[in-house]
This record gives structure tokens, C-alpha cells and sequence, in this order.
């Protein structure tokens, strides 16, 4: 299965996810060479912080929604373009090459660019290694074998990008101008003009 990098839009909304619900984040250069391949650390698209985050915690779920963020420390988060909106085990499968960025040599990368905190070198929590998804199948045992196979190949969690996207548009307030962001200042037009309905939306972003 082919897979291509997410739409310019699409990356700008999974930043947007994560700086709203107050991460740092910082996004990784890209080669502006369409033909040359790609670096294992080019198939990171962001390097997400959470400052609030409180050591002790519980492990967040594998399966994230916002209501699970507070329990990441740090994360690299990888967005791909799938080319359905369900994926199943097969396809996950035909797609390990996905996972190239979980190497050794990458996450030693992704070490420099996140260095330890000052005086807490030894205490911080492991990368977690995040993969946004259009969603995981709904019937069983395909779902199950699906997150056990991502489990399998390094995944530490999965977010489901129409989650995103709904806690995104759900925190856009209509009477506010976002002069520094396109995506979120659409949103809200769309939103003042009652062209999104969010009460909708968020039956679609409920835990099964």
C-alpha cells in the first residue's frame, strides 16, 4: 500500500490538536526534495512536550483521546496520508515499512533534539512513539489484531485523526480572531456562519 505525507492542512490541524491542549511542539524539518529518500527521522512529523505533565502518573491508554494527554510527558508523532478512512490488520501489515522511524539511530536522533531537562536527566519518562490514524477497524478480533500488531512493531499509542479534529473545532471560539493560525480562523467562520455543527461531531468521538 502507498502511502504519502499528510496534506499541508492536515499537519497544521494535528499541531494544532496538540498546542491547544498546551504541548510544545516542534516540527520536523522535511527534505524539499520530492524524489530523494527520505531520512528514518524524516518520517517524524512532530516532537511534541508537555510541561504540565506530573511524574507518577499512569500510563495513558493505547488508545489516546484528549482526555489521555495529560499522561505523555514527551512523544514523537507521526502523520501519514492513508488512502481510506478504516484501516484493517492486512493493510497495517503491508505498511511496516511505515515504522522505519521506531529505529535505534532515529530515536538516538530524536534524543538530541529533545535533550534531557536540566537536573532531571535521569527521571524523565521514554519517547513515546505516536501514530495518527484515520481509525482502528470496529469489529472484533480486527481491531484487537490491529493495536496488537502496532503494539508489536513499537507504537505506544494511536489517535485517531477525526478525534483530532473534532476536539479541534470544539475549542475554536466563533468570537475570537486567530490572526496566527488559517486553519483554526476557518474553522471559526464556519462555525459563526453554522456551518459546523460540533454538538454532531462529538457523537463520533466517544470511546467504544
Amino acid at each position: 500500500m502507498q502511502l504519502r505525507p499528510m496534506s499541508v492542512v492536515d499537519h497544521n490541524i494535528v499541531r494544532e490538536y496538540f498546542e491547544q491542549n498546551r504541548f510544545l511542539v516542534r516540527q520536523v524539518r522535511k527534505s524539499g526534495v520530492p524524489s530523494r529518500k527520505k531520512a528514518g527521522e524524516e518520517e517524524i512529523s512532530l516532537l511534541v512536550h508537555n510541561p504540565a505533565y506530573q511524574p507518577g502518573e499512569r500510563k495513558p491508554d493505547f488508545l489516546l483521546f484528549a482526555s489521555e494527554l495529560r499522561y505523555i510527558h514527551r512523544a514523537v508523532v507521526i502523520v501519514t496520508d492513508w488512502p481510506t478512512s478504516r484501516l484493517t490488520a492486512a493493510m497495517l501489515k503491508s505498511s511496516l515499512h511505515l515504522f522505519r522511524f521506531l529505529e535505534k539511530t532515529v530515536l538516538k536522533r530524536v534524543g538530541e533534539w529533545m535533550p534531557p531537562e536540566p537536573g532531571n536527566s535521569e527521571k524523565r519518562e521514554p519517547l513515546m512513539k505516536i501514530l495518527v490514524l484515520p481509525g482502528l477497524p470496529t469489529a472484533e478480533p480486527f481491531r484487537t489484531q490491529s493495536a496488537e500488531l502496532l503494539r508489536k512493531e513499537g507504537i505506544d499509542g494511536i489517535i485517531s485523526f477525526r478525534s483530532m479534529l473534532v476536539d479541534v473545532i470544539g475549542r475554536v471560539e466563533v468570537n475570537r480572531v486567530y490572526q496566527n493560525s488559517e486553519v483554526l480562523e476557518v474553522i471559526r467562520l464556519l462555525k459563526k456562519h453554522d456551518l459546523l455543527n460540533t454538538s454532531q461531531m462529538e457523537l463520533f468521538d466517544r470511546p467504544p
